[in-house]
């Protein structure tokens, strides 16, 4: 077994599933940017009236459908799971119009809609999409070239159901600006939302949330190899040689190592190498991000006029179809918080809205953006992945969450075990399909 030295930039979920793979066989260094480390996990501790609260504001939720490897991961750990309540609201700024698809109720919350016909033929598109695009994908009569808006129009679904439902959800999911959701591949989609359960009325997993918030799971996961991590870690750049890896810090100093993981954003990984190859730069340049301002609040006014309509995800409609994905999280609901004397909410990009007496936190997270390009780096994954003492990990290699992230993590695992005698000592991935 050769025992290799091996640098982890990045210590979000994929950089630390990495590390906590590999650490028992090689010696890994994990460097943070931040001063803490999680990435996209947060928790936010808030007292109010001498009651403590735990508030996520990046990664919340998890099932046990699609999410395996995350569960795995998580079951040493003795980590308390509540049950969560996932519900989806639309907010009209333009209309008026309010909805919440919890259940029949709420779904009527806003009576007018008991008397609308474009209410009750988004109902029917809903059911008609929900059918058809499972048969269609069982049946592999999606082509991968086929876009969002292109299979909207084969199945001639109305407007309505299209701008007051299937977008807004979708950009909800990814945090992706309405228009570029049309643009997404349609098969990347429907899989997504079959595999999730959000194609059916009845038949959906049951979501979880971890008890003392998301970051409950950062201490023990990484409490073997917390002597590894170096944060407010400021690289310069990665200059990759014959026969090692060399990380160049901001104070000039170079650390050498065996090899590397990327396991930051495409875009981060892209502007770090020294000298990417065609190959590096066609692929990671191919799936970007965005930004969004995240706004951790108690101000109700960004939830529907209706408390029937409230959801656990609130979808604030506008009239710029460009601006990014806008929605409000209703933390006591997927928080399953009871008992608080106010309303946590966590906000995507409203932030002159809110009242600033009623801000808590401000935060900013890049999501990825997704569309055929995208997936067509990601197949091409192994052209630049454990190529040149070189590994590359994150959620943005799949569907963009937690789970993609631990698989894309296991999949430089099985790369580093499979090049060295360590695969005998190393236990091979099942990857799930997020």
């Amino acid at each position: 077994m050769t025992r290799k030295k091996i640098a982890i930039i990045g210590s979000g979920i994929a950089g630390l599933t990495t590390a906590a793979k590999l650490h028992p066989v090689h010696d890994i260094h994990v460097f943070e940017k931040n001063a803490v480390i999680g990435g996209h996990t947060h928790t936010e501790h808030v007292k109010i009236n001498e009651q403590s609260f735990a508030i996520n504001t990046g990664f919340i939720v998890y099932n046990d459908w699609v999410y395996k490897n995350f569960n795995e991961l998580m079951e040493p750990l003795n980590l308390k799971r509540i049950p969560t309540e996932m519900s989806f609201s639309i907010k009209d700024d333009v209309t008026g119009l309010e909805y919440n698809g919890h259940n029949l109720d709420t779904l009527f919350a806003q009576r007018r809609n008991l008397l609308s016909p474009s209410f009750y033929k988004m109902i029917k598109d809903i059911l008609k999409f929900n059918r058809e695009s499972i048969e269609d994908y069982n049946a592999n009569r999606i082509p991968d070239s086929l876009s969002l808006a292109e299979y909207f129009k084969q199945k001639k679904l109305g407007k309505m159901f299209i701008t007051k439902y299937i977008v807004p959800m979708g950009a909800a999911i990814w945090s992706s600006g309405e228009a570029d959701m049309l643009n997404f591949p349609a098969l990347f989609f429907i899989r997504f939302f079959k595999n999730h359960g959000l194609l059916s009325v009845k038949d959906r997993p049951q979501w979880y949330t971890l008890d003392g918030g998301s970051e409950a799971y950062l201490e023990p996961l990484t409490a073997p190899f917390k002597d590894k991590i170096t944060t407010s870690a400021q690289i310069k750049s990665v200059a990759r040689h014959d026969d090692y890896v060399e990380i160049i810090m901001e104070n000039n100093d170079c650390l050498p190592f065996d090899e590397v993981v990327f396991a930051c954003h495409s875009d981060q990984a892209l502007s770090l190498l020294a000298k990417p190859s065609p190959e590096e730069q066609a692929i990671l340049g191919a799936i970007p991000y965005t930004s969004n301002e995240v706004i951790l609040h108690t101000d109700e006014t960004l939830l529907p006029k209706r408390k029937k309509a409230w959801a656990a995800w609130n979808y604030h409609l506008g009239a710029d179809k460009t601006a990014p994905a806008s929605l409000t999280y209703n933390m006591n609901l997927l928080q399953s918080i009871e008992n608080a004397p106010v309303t946590f909410c966590v906000t995507l990009n409203r932030t002159h809205l809110i009242n600033p007496d009623k801000i808590i936190g401000r935060y900013q997270y890049d999501h990825p953006v997704f569309g055929a390009d995208s997936e067509n780096a990601q197949a091409r994954y192994h052209e630049i992945g454990n190529k040149n003492r070189t590994h590359y990990c994150g959620a943005y290699w799949f569907n963009g969450f937690h789970e993609d992230g631990v698989n894309s993590a296991l999949r430089v695992v099985t790369d580093i075990a499979l090049a060295d005698s360590t695969h005998q000592t190393l236990k091979q991935p099942e990857m799930s399909e997020a």
